[in-house]
């Protein structure tokens, strides 16, 4: 069932996306070769502490930690640890945090030190098809719309769709129907209604779109080894159009 959101839920989860906006700028402006991923977790924890929240990732089907610190070849889900970040690495931070019953979920990918051209080309892309995916979520457009907009620009580009992993809606449960696809047809699907939630989430890869699951259970991994990006928002649709919750004015 898909429970579309008053003005006053919106409300109150913009304000708990603007929250967790500022803490993932303050994590990401620690991440340098040399730190722990661990260390970047529990920045992030406190941090999220201090904005009177809770994270909500920690504990959730059994996830360690409030911090997505997904290296590389790894999509998404990957824990934090003893990892040190080196020179080149493309390390996807992927958040979220319950304030007061009102759930938050947003990711970006960030290259550490310098990266290569290709490397930049990857994350640029996948942070553009968002912000493409984003503008097809008008009210009256459907679902699909935001896949197409996704999946066409990214193979534009020459990369892949992993299109086991959705973007979905979100409210006072982190994760709510319905699925939002990264891939599909203009005209197809659900129709966006104002009152939507959802959290529309690009995860490119630079070569096959291929995953399998870690052996540590949570990270979701390139098969052939690419490097992979992730970035995500979450938006309320009102009827002037998307409005991003995640993100600092």
């Amino acid at each position: 069932m898909i429970h579309l959101k008053s003005e006053k839920e919106i409300e109150k989860m913009a304000r708990a996306g603007v929250k967790l906006a500022r803490v993932l700028q303050r994590v990401k402006s620690i991440v340098r070769p040399g730190i722990q991923t661990q260390e970047l977790n529990q920045r992030a924890e406190e941090l999220i502490l201090a904005e009177g929240a809770r994270p909500n990732f920690k504990g959730y089907q059994g996830f360690p930690a409030a911090l997505c610190t997904s290296l590389n070849t790894v999509a998404v889900h990957q824990p934090p640890g003893e990892y040190r970040l080196k020179e080149g690495d493309v390390l996807s931070l992927d958040i979220g945090l319950d304030d007061n019953g009102f759930q938050s979920d947003m990711a970006i990918s960030v290259g550490v030190g310098q990266v290569k051209p290709s490397v930049q080309k990857l994350m640029d892309t996948t942070q553009e098809a968002l912000h493409r995916g984003i503008e097809a979520a008008q009210p009256g457009n459907r679902l699909g719309d935001i896949g197409f907009a996704v999946q066409s620009y990214v193979e534009q580009q020459g990369f892949s769709v992993i299109k086991e992993l959705t973007g979905h809606g979100i409210g006072r449960d982190l994760h709510e129907k319905p699925d939002v696809f990264n891939f599909g047809q203009r005209g197809e699907g659900l129709m966006i209604q104002p009152g939507l939630v959802i959290c529309i989430e690009p995860i490119i890869s630079a070569g096959s779109a291929k995953i399998e699951l870690g052996l540590d259970g949570f990270s979701y991994q390139t098969v052939d080894g690419s490097l992979s990006a992730h970035f995500e928002h979450m938006l309320a649709v009102t009827s002037q159009g998307p409005r991003i919750l995640t993100e600092l004015k």
